[in-house]
């Protein structure tokens, strides 16, 4: 009997429609509706490839037995040069609370700080009670808001050192 062990790569245009299913299934499953202001309302949410392909962003997704079953990003906080920002990470319910989430951080932490990042923000809700608890595991400490990332109705912005 094999076990098929998740993987852990850099999100392809072949995987855009597969991690946007996948952010819009977690968003309906916990009520973030695309029109108030969530990541699945985003209208680049069909391309993501083509939004992390700029510099000093990436986005992975990871996959198991060839489906995408979650993903996170970074990118550059828009005002800030020394700050970038944890973006999309969703996972389905199958895959969460296995370590996958704090894998693909600690990958995202060290890819921030290659890229000369001192600092990494986010922004979430409280409806996302793992995800406000993970985040706090991994040191991001509650903080004002930052910036303009269009998530006006994520309520809790939070900042961590890298």
């Amino acid at each position: 009997m094999s076990i098929t062990v998740p993987i852990i790569r850099p999100l392809t245009v072949d995987d855009n429609a597969a991690i946007a299913d996948v952010i819009r299934q977690v968003s309906a499953e916990y009520g973030l509706t695309p029109d108030k202001g969530f990541s699945v309302a985003d209208k680049t949410l069909d391309t993501l490839s083509q939004v992390y392909s700029t510099a000093r962003s990436q986005y992975w997704v990871i996959e198991l037995d060839g489906h995408i079953i979650g993903g996170a990003g970074i990118a550059p906080l828009a005002g800030y040069s020394d700050i970038c920002e944890l973006q999309k990470m969703y996972f389905l319910p199958q895959v969460r609370g296995k370590g996958l989430a704090k894998k693909i951080s600690h990958l995202a932490f060290e890819f921030a700080k290659e890229q000369g990042f001192n600092k990494i923000y986010l922004e979430t809700t409280a409806v996302l009670v793992e995800a406000l608890a993970l985040y706090q595991k991994l040191g991001f400490e509650t903080c004002q808001h930052l910036g303009e990332t269009g998530h006006d109705a994520c309520e809790i912005a939070m900042l961590r050192n890298l």
